[in-house]
Formats: structure tokens, C-alpha cells, sequence
């Protein structure tokens, strides 16, 4: 019991060392009042810059995006008519290709054929043609344009 007692005694002493400080605060409390209100001033100053910079920006986006409205010209190399092997040639033609058409017409015959899988549709499965250019029963979209490559003579 002799704890108890002292307790309560530190809280009194905390209480009368407490308005102490109060006092200390309140003569120093206009010195820093001062010195609060000019930093408000400057944040309240800054976040208006960043928001017009950031308007800004993108106003200069928009007229950089509108600068090059040029038609875009196809690089030379995508368009040279490339030969055909035998077994792909059976699929989309014997004439010379550009590689772009090659894929395109590709498409087309999966497409027209129904070779797409019905629950996967990034997969292709091959018919008797597309097996001798895939080697393949079933290959994926992404697949389809490396295999392709090992049919096509530069």
C-alpha cells in the first residue's frame, strides 16, 4: 500500500510542474506564431506552382503529339517480296510475299478453315497443310511467326 500512496503524490507534483510550463509557453507562443503563419504562406504558395506546372506539361504534350502528323512511310525491308518454300506456298499462294502478307494470308486460311481452338483461342491446330509449315499438330499464335520463318527463302 505504501506505493499507492506515492503515486497519487507524483501525479500532483506532474500537475503543479504542468501550469509551470504553460506559462513558459504562452510568452513564447506569439514569438513562434509569427514564424508558423509565414511557412503557411509558403506552402499554400508552392502546391499553386506545381499545379500550374503540371498544367503546363501537359499543353506541351498535346502540341508535341500534333507536330508529327507525317504519314508514316513502311521500312523498305517489311515489304521486299520474299520465296516461298513448297509447303507454305500450298497455303497462301506461290507468288513472292512480303513477310506481312505471308501473316496476313495465313489468318485468312485459319480463319476460313475454322483452326482456331474453340476453347483456347491462341491456339492453332493444324490441318494436313499446316503441319508440313508448323511440323506441328498444334501451335500457339506466337509460335506460328518463328515457324513461319524457316519456310521463307531471303
Amino acid at each position: 500500500m505504501a506505493t499507492a500512496k506515492k503515486a497519487p503524490a507524483k501525479k500532483a507534483a506532474a500537475k503543479k510542474a504542468a501550469p509551470a510550463k504553460k506559462v513558459a509557453a504562452k510568452k513564447a507562443a506569439p514569438a513562434k506564431k509569427v514564424a508558423p503563419a509565414k511557412k503557411v504562406v509558403a506552402k499554400k504558395a508552392a502546391p499553386a506552382k506545381k499545379v500550374a506546372a503540371k498544367k503546363a506539361a501537359p499543353a506541351k504534350k498535346v502540341a508535341a503529339k500534333k507536330a508529327p502528323a507525317k504519314k508514316r512511310t513502311p521500312n523498305a525491308a517489311f515489304m521486299k517480296p520474299l520465296t516461298l518454300s513448297p509447303a507454305l506456298a500450298a497455303v497462301v499462294g506461290d507468288k513472292p510475299l512480303p513477310r506481312t502478307e505471308i501473316v496476313s494470308k495465313l489468318w485468312v486460311y485459319i480463319k476460313a478453315k475454322g483452326l482456331q481452338d474453340k476453347v483456347n483461342k491462341r491456339m492453332i491446330n493444324a490441318d494436313d497443310k499446316l503441319k508440313a509449315v508448323f511440323g506441328k499438330a498444334q501451335v500457339s499464335m506466337f509460335e506460328m511467326a518463328g515457324l513461319i520463318g524457316k519456310h521463307i527463302v531471303k
